[in-house]
């Protein structure tokens, strides 16, 4: 028998999908605690756990071997030393949003690259102005893409967008994807590359390595007609570098879901900014298949858990993803 345990706090789906994962593979079974000390008890003759072990319940779980993280790019602080360091392996549920995002990420695009912001104030101001657009047309068929992260969501977005007929480029330390059409180049490439990119795209997590990695200095790269989106983790970037950028004029403007402190504050000088466009964080908002989609995985992982095959989406526990 395979001791799996649901690591609170509880929502209403985990007890469901306890229930799912039995009833699927009867040579489970699965623990529901509510409360850290019944977490830490049930995890001590534990083989495999979902949620967050913190390192309490780490230092007394003599069989864990497998935990499933549910998110693709948890809050810092999920990973830590003696986690890294445990032979546990840690997966991840990446590659579930990949629609979701990237059509947001093609909104942002397509609203930008038609100067539909500055419309949209005009259409405040009841402004009938077919000059409103103060930023150059992008027409996409002859435009270049630079996506920063071609895993699940990055190379969907980079398949939309061939779809347009632009030139993709990706950024990629860890290609996993064969995309027809798109060049994938080493992190090491993106400096070179930006000067080249109409739209650069971060769909990157929150790392040690890519902690603050849009600053100013790569803005000043790219081109004073292009624009950034990021759809990955607003820590990666310096919320007052980019605004700066977009205010002299180093770049055109963004597209932001996601920023360095959330929610942004009201005083922030972002929200006036023209030609930006800013989403509270709300890109897989009201997604209804996710849920299943990140219950598939694990119990494909479960199944293979049990059989003694390679697990799906392994972590690398020292970078975080």
């Amino acid at each position: 028998m395979i001791k799996f345990v649901m690591m609170p706090p509880q929502d209403e789906l985990q007890p469901q999908w306890a229930r799912r994962l039995e009833q699927t593979l009867p040579q489970y079974r699965v623990a529901v605690p509510q409360t850290g000390d019944e977490a830490r008890q049930e995890l001590v003759d534990a083989d495999a756990a979902y949620g967050w072990v913190p390192p309490e319940a780490l230092a007394t779980a003599q069989k864990l071997r497998w935990l499933q993280n549910p998110q693709a790019g948890p809050a810092p602080g999920y990973y830590y030393k003696a986690l890294i360091d445990h032979p546990v392996v840690v997966c991840n549920p990446r590659g579930i949003y990949f629609d979701h995002i990237s059509h947001h990420i093609m909104m942002f695009l397509l609203a930008l690259s038609r100067g539909l912001p500055y419309y949209v104030e005009a259409q405040k101001q009841r402004r009938w102005d077919k000059e409103a657009r103060q930023s150059p047309y992008i027409y996409l068929a002859e435009a270049t893409v630079l996506i920063a992260g071609v895993g699940g969501i990055g190379h969907e977005t980079a398949r939309l967008c061939t779809a347009f007929g632009m030139t993709v480029f990706g950024i990629d330390p860890r290609p996993e994807y064969e995309i027809p059409g798109v060049e994938v180049h080493p992190s090491a490439d993106l400096d070179a590359l930006l000067p080249r990119a109409d739209f650069v795209i971060s769909t990157t997590p929150h790392t040690p390595e890519t902690e603050g990695m849009w600053h100013a200095e790569r803005f000043r790269l790219m081109k004073p007609t292009a624009y950034f989106i990021n759809v990955g983790r607003g820590k990666t970037m310096k919320l007052d570098d980019l605004v700066e950028a977009i205010e002299s004029g180093v770049i055109a403007g963004c597209g932001l879901d996601v920023f360095e402190v959330e929610p942004l504050p009201p005083e922030h000088r972002l929200w006036t900014l023209p030609n930006v466009l800013l989403t509270p964080h709300v890109a897989i908002r009201d997604a209804e298949n996710i849920a299943e989609r990140r219950f598939e995985l694990l119990i494909d992982n479960a199944r293979r858990f049990a059989a003694g095959e390679p697990l799906h989406n392994i972590v690398n526990k020292a970078a975080w993803y």
